[in-house]
């Protein structure tokens, strides 16, 4: 971990809603004019859209089902924990980018001057210095398999866990509105991932500094069948802190409004409420970070 060049990581799972955390973040960093080095999980896989499609083909006439992008045949994790170690130490540290569709290939590809296409990923690159954080967002910020242990020079981690109905349910609705895919092909995809969602997503989430856990006030009973995704208002948002020494409680239950504590640690907000109280908790511990920062550089 480092005072001095400091790593935040949000993980969680596919449709778990990461994105929220990142816009939460990025409030922050506009107000206080920091200059984040900004870390795509999915720029860490392995295979790119081509490869991973034959090798889940090559798997099946072998007769395996578990090839995922969960799991570390697929993913570079090795690779997670050297970045963070050497921003940590240097402030720097090789990050790439993993082409989604035509557009992102396009902009590369003007910027690189290379003829990359959608799926493919971009050469990998140095962190240019002077940045103040380094901020990654994906499935494996805080991965440990023995080998490797991506947690320990984690300076802030953050879970977004959904309860796994919910989490489906967002993913089924998210990949047929933004990928085309039929909610048959996402439930295949589901229970391919499930051993390696097992085994290497879901004990990140007791490694995380706070996790963010969304609980529908719905029916989500059958997941597979919701017509339509739990909005914010239907849910609440169950908030745990690892170490609640410190935290000022009184202070969180003043500033958001019909919040409790259901634990010592735990604070729960309305669905609504989410991005708010976000910013309102990791404001200060990103103050209090850059503080320590330039107290280190001084």
């Amino acid at each position: 971990m480092s005072k001095k060049h400091p790593v935040i990581a949000i993980t969680g799972s596919s449709g778990a809603g990461t994105t929220t955390v990142k816009v939460a973040f990025e409030h922050i960093f506009t107000r206080e004019s920091i200059k984040a080095a900004v870390v795509e999980g999915d720029s860490f896989h392995s295979l790119n859209r081509a490869e991973f499609r034959e090798a889940v083909k090559k798997e099946e006439a072998q007769g395996g089902v578990h090839l995922s992008h969960f799991g570390p045949e697929a993913n570079h994790f090795d690779k997670i924990e050297a970045l963070f170690k050497d921003y940590g130490e240097t402030g720097s540290g090789k990050k790439r980018y993993y082409l989604h569709n035509e557009d992102e290939a396009a902009a590369h590809n003007t910027r690189l001057k290379t003829k990359l296409k959608s799926g493919e990923f971009t050469p990998w690159e140095d962190i240019p210095a002077g940045t103040d954080l380094l901020f990654y967002e994906g499935l494996h910020g805080l991965v440990s398999n023995g080998d490797v242990d991506a947690a320990r020079y984690v300076d802030l981690g953050v879970g977004v866990v959904p309860i796994v109905n919910l989490e489906w349910i967002q993913k089924i609705h998210r990949d047929g509105k933004e990928r085309g895919y039929s909610a048959e092909a996402t439930v295949e995809t589901i229970l391919r991932r499930m051993p390696d969602y097992v085994h290497y997503v879901t004990p990140q989430f007791s490694r995380t500094d706070i996790n963010f856990q969304r609980v529908p006030t719905v029916d989500t009973s059958n997941p597979f069948i919701a017509s339509d995704i739990p909005t914010a208002d239907e849910s609440f948002v169950v908030i745990r802190f690892k170490n609640p020494k410190g935290v000022d409680f009184p202070y969180l239950l003043n500033m958001v409004h019909d919040s409790f504590m259901s634990r010592r640690n735990t604070l729960v907000v309305p669905g609504g409420k989410m991005g708010f109280a976000m910013e309102v908790i990791f404001a200060p511990m990103i103050h209090d970070m850059m503080e320590n920062k330039k107290k280190k550089k001084g």
